[in-house]
């Protein structure tokens, strides 16, 4: 009688429940008639422990814990309670009605406890396996295998794909535990739509996505990063955008400590030269096409006037002696060099970026094939 007043209550006044498929009702009618009947049980023997209680949700599937949240299930418990709470009078003995409400909310509290004790067993699971997908997915993309699997796990993991995405790569905090690791993830979600966090070892892999300012975002989560530089890479769109920003990244903080001048964080495209010196293939390529290649195309000696000019120490007067040129003529020449590439000559460290591409270019023309006529 209880059982079925508590279902038609339930059904009355919960619109969720009403929702829910009919194999999920019916778990539910199962774990109301199990705690009924368990705290019939043990009012009937008031001196009995109620670890019975633990038992009621054994009835359900934990994946009934999918289907209904905890906010849910608190709600169903006190509606149950509140159906036996008005049969009192019904099922009382007359003057035991006190007695019997009084063991109706003592019962329900520890109902109320074995549904937390549920939910949190089922969310310390969800999360242990949540973290073993998510260090598999970013280990993916750190070896750049990105697949239909890849983006199946990624999307478990929320991971909704819009708009573009960044890597950020640095060492971890002396001591890193799973405390450090989770304040971590909360830190990288506030920052962005999506992310993702890898810790391998003694460094920090994160991806962030979304539709909003990532490289303030990024900027954001540098104190949560050990000593040491932090590297941002280029942005992409895509898994496969992030998986070349991942490998950007971990590029960028093996070349890193070679300039010790490095901002933090620093951009994987400002480490281009020092890339390029620890074997990165795509620093190499980036170099080429985007310092050396509009220069040796461009016309008025372009390329012969940087070379010379940095072959002299990057005086202007000795290039112009060189070149037979006026000292203005080298000037001129090299601001047209800053249009084509976007770096300046004149400035130390982008002298350093254009004569590591210089030299590339000349290598590159040195392992050409020769051809005869």
């Amino acid at each position: 009688m209880l059982a079925g007043a508590a279902l038609k209550r339930l059904d009355s006044d919960l619109e969720w429940y009403r929702r829910l498929p009919a194999e999920d009702r019916s778990w539910v009618g199962l774990v109301a008639q199990a705690g009924i009947n368990a705290f019939i049980d043990w009012y009937a023997d008031p001196g009995s422990p109620t670890h019975s209680v633990s038992e009621i949700f054994a009835a359900a599937p934990p994946e009934l814990t999918r289907s209904i949240s905890l906010q849910q299930t608190v709600q169903l418990v006190r509606m149950v309670v509140e159906v036996v709470d008005a049969h009192t009078d019904r099922l009382a003995a007359p003057g035991d009605e006190q007695d019997l409400r009084e063991a109706v909310l003592r019962y329900s509290r520890e109902v109320a406890f074995s549904a937390a004790e549920v939910y949190a067993r089922a969310a310390e699971i969800r999360g242990a396996w949540d973290a073993r997908l998510e260090a598999l997915v970013v280990d993916a993309l750190v070896r750049g295998e990105v697949d239909d699997s890849l983006r199946s796990r990624a999307a478990a993991l929320g991971w909704s794909g819009r708009g573009s995405s960044v890597a950020v790569a640095g060492t971890a905090e002396p001591g890193m535990d799973e405390l450090r690791a989770v304040d971590l993830r909360r830190a990288a979600r506030r920052a962005a739509q999506d992310c993702l966090v890898g810790i391998q070892g003694d460094r920090i892999v994160v991806v962030l996505g979304g539709e909003g300012d990532l490289g303030a975002a990024a900027a954001g989560l540098v104190a949560r990063f050990g000593p040491g530089p932090v590297v941002v890479g280029p942005a992409g769109q895509s898994l496969e955008g992030a998986a070349l920003s991942v490998q950007a990244t971990l590029a960028g903080l093996t070349a890193a400590p070679a300039w010790p001048a490095a901002p933090r964080p620093v951009d994987a495209d400002e480490l281009l030269p020092e890339r390029v010196l620890v074997g990165d293939p795509t620093a190499r390529k980036t170099l080429l096409r985007a310092a050396y290649e509009p220069i040796a195309a461009a016309t008025g000696s372009l390329l012969e006037t940087l070379t010379a000019y940095l072959a002299n120490g990057r005086s202007l007067e000795a290039a112009a002696r060189g070149l037979y040129v006026h000292p203005n003529t080298v000037r001129y020449r090299l601001r047209k060099v800053v249009d084509l590439t976007g770096w300046d000559p004149l400035v130390a460290r982008e002298a350093y970026v254009l004569q590591t591409a210089v030299a590339l270019g000349a290598l590159e023309g040195a392992a050409a094939p020769i051809v005869r006529t």
